[in-house]
């Protein structure tokens, strides 16, 4: 198995210790993202994607992190001690996503990954310097329906749009919906030569 691409994100600022988060692939088939390069104090190191740990709220069962003195949800007092302890007594508080099982996978990872980085470092020096990592982290969330785009529409807005018409109620295939039929009890349009035509 090898490492046959790294992709780095740089962090604006360089006064913290988070240096940049990185993804990935293995044998052009299998990607690994957020990986994070921090600045240790023997130089930087790769730690892997992870996740906060939480625990279940005694009164109302809302999840909440470790650290939480008070429930998210109810505002009940969280119990004390909820974390476990790791073989040097620290409270584990992140659980990893992905990680290697031993000594040499990890080196290889290391290896690459501060490579790729030193490399990423010249790169940014450059004028018109993009990064190739792949950001999800949007700010503003996609609404739940949105209307078909005018002009030049992304084929997976089109293709959202075109599955909720086909599957939109009342409706057998794509299209506009079918006229509305006249209701049984409304008046009914007046016939020439009734009564008082022709008065005025």
């Amino acid at each position: 198995m090898e490492i046959t691409e790294v992709r780095i994100k740089l962090m604006e600022d360089g006064g913290d210790r988070l240096k940049a988060f990185c993804s990935i692939t293995f044998d052009d088939c299998f990607v690994v993202r957020d990986l994070k390069i921090i600045e240790g104090s023997s130089g930087p190191f790769v730690a892997m994607p992870s996740r906060k740990l939480t625990a279940h709220c005694p009164q109302c069962g809302c999840k909440n992190h470790l650290r939480s003195g008070y429930c998210n949800q109810c505002g009940s007092r969280m119990q004390e001690g909820r974390a476990a302890k790791d073989d040097e007594g620290r409270a584990k508080l992140y659980a990893d996503i992905a990680h290697p099982i031993n000594s040499r996978c990890r080196e290889m990872i290391q290896e690459k990954v501060i490579e790729a980085f030193d490399e990423e470092l010249k790169l940014a020096k450059q004028p018109g310097y993009v990064s190739r990592y792949d950001d999800y982290d949007y700010d503003t969330h996609e609404p739940h329906f949105t209307t078909k785009p005018t002009g030049a529409a992304d084929s997976r807005s089109e293709q959202r749009d075109s599955t909720r018409r086909i599957e939109s109620p009342n409706t057998d295939q794509a299209g506009p919906p079918p006229p509305k039929q006249p209701r049984e009890n409304a008046p009914k349009p007046k016939t020439a030569g009734g009564f008082g035509e022709g008065i005025l």
